[in-house]
Order: structure tokens, then C-alpha cells, then sequence
């Protein structure tokens, strides 16, 4: 059987509404890894690997980027982003090779949704084991590590913030969330939403934009010849996660997701 062109494959694969999708597709996609995913896809429509198969391959890509940190200067900076960057393209072929052959399961939302937490993870504890030096002549400075961890927990748990009121939602018996409900509504509480939408500072504790960060820190490392901008970068991601955290959870309980 011949592979699908492209031209066979995007309005299959690519439905309106795939790219637009507010919270379900990251602007690394729209920009341009979908356009790489579809060629990738093409390969695959007519094999016997399945969606849930490259979901597995998208949470490895994803979990090691954790150790790829770990290898010292640049160059770990550098393998932690083609990890994450494997990480997105198996995300983007996997939807679109269930999208071609119908095969649609909640075990690959379910799948879909743990490599998600995964990645963000593993990138914000490489960071913090990375800026702990622990290849370094004095031995590692716990302190990093654990403000990494401690980002990723934050990070984590801003995911769990929003996973469990569609599981609130079920348990009482409630449609799920519609997106008009996401809105708080206290005016206050929706011009501090919209300000921090805007400055989109919580996307740096996301995998992607994390492991983007760490390799120009590197590289400003590199230059100066040790951690201080990559030990200040933990800093500020930990202090972003805990206020996001926070921050996240007021903004769900003062909408009308639970209502």
C-alpha cells in the first residue's frame, strides 16, 4: 500500500481546531513541529506501530532529559533540548497517527497526560542536579537539587491543579468543564489572570520552555566559567513554581469550574 501524501494526510490529521486548541497545543507545535510530525506520520501510517507505541517513545524522550543535564557544560544543555524536542515530536505524531488510523483509547490520553508531567519533571530536576555540580571538585551542593526538585513538584502539581476538576467534575456527576467557566468571577481575580496570560512567565517551568532556558544559561555559564547564572536560574523557576502553584489554585476555586 502506497504512503499517504501529505496533502492526504493534513486535513485527516490536522482537523480544524487541532492547532487553536487553547491549553491542548504548545506554540512549538503551531510554529513548526507539526509541519516536521506530518512527514514522520506519513512514514508510519501504513505500519503496524501504534499510537500508544510512540507514546512510550514520547515519556523516555521526555524522562531522559534528566540525565542528559547531567553531562557537564554545553553540551548537556544541548542534549537536554533534543530530548525535549524528541519529546514534542513523538507528542505530535502519536495524536496524528491515532487521528489516521482510528485508533483512539483513554489508556493514550491517559499515557499522553503522565509523559506530560513526566517531561516537565525531569527537566526542572536535571536543572537542579546540573546547577548542584555534581561532578564538581568540592562535590554536589544539595541546595540546587532540591530547589530543582522543588520546581518540578510546583510544576506537577499546577498540572494536577487543572487534571482534578474534570475528576471533581465526574465524581458529582457534572459534564465536563466548559471553557467560558475558566474565567474567575471576581474582576480582579480575571485582570490577574490576564496579566500573567500575557506575561506568560509560568511557561518557563514547562519542559520545553525550561530546557530552552537552561542551554542560553549554559552557554552564559560557559562564558563566565561556572554556575552562577544556571544556580540563579533554579532559583527563580523554584520561586515561579511555588507562586504559580498558589496562584493557580486560587484562579480554580474563584472560577466557575467547580460549580
Amino acid at each position: 500500500m502506497p504512503k499517504p501524501s501529505v496533502a492526504e494526510l493534513r486535513p485527516v490529521v490536522h482537523p480544524p481546531g487541532v492547532k487553536d486548541r487553547r491549553s491542548g497545543e504548545h506554540w512549538g507545535g503551531r510554529l513548526y513541529m507539526r509541519e516536521i510530525s506530518l512527514r514522520i506520520t506519513r512514514h508510519l501510517a501504513n505500519t503496524r506501530v501504534t499510537p500508544n507505541q510512540l507514546t512510550y517513545l514520547m515519556t523516555l524522550a521526555g524522562v531522559l532529559a534528566a540525565p542528559a543535564l547531567l553531562v557537564p557544560g554545553v553540551w548537556g544543555a544541548v542534549l537536554g533540548v533534543v530530548a525535549v524536542q524528541l519529546y514534542l515530536l513523538l507528542d505530535c505524531v502519536d495524536g496524528e497517527l491515532a487521528r489516521w488510523k482510528k485508533q483512539y483509547s483513554l489508556a493514550g490520553v491517559y499515557l499522553d497526560r503522565v509523559g506530560a508531567y513526566l517531561c516537565d519533571a525531569a527537566v526542572l530536576v536535571g536543572f537542579g542536579l546540573r546547577a548542584a555540580d555534581p561532578w564538581g571538585e568540592g562535590g554536589p551542593d544539595w541546595l540546587w537539587a532540591f530547589l530543582g526538585t522543588l520546581a518540578a513538584l510546583g510544576a506537577i502539581l499546577i498540572k494536577a491543579e487543572t487534571d482534578l476538576v474534570g475528576v471533581a467534575r465526574h465524581q458529582n456527576g457534572m459534564p465536563p468543564v466548559q471553557e467560558a467557566a475558566s474565567e474567575p468571577r471576581s474582576s480582579g481575580m480575571a485582570l490577574a489572570r490576564r496579566a500573567a496570560a500575557a506575561l506568560k512567565f509560568h511557561r518557563l517551568i514547562l519542559g520545553i520552555e525550561a530546557s530552552l532556558l537552561i542551554l542560553v544559561l549554559a552557554f552564559v555559564d560557559q562564558a563566565r566559567g561556572d554556575l552562577f547564572f544556571s544556580r540563579l536560574g533554579v532559583a527563580v523557576l523554584a520561586g515561579i513554581a511555588l507562586l504559580q502553584t498558589l496562584l493557580h489554585l486560587v484562579s480554580v476555586l474563584a472560577s466557575s469550574r467547580l460549580k
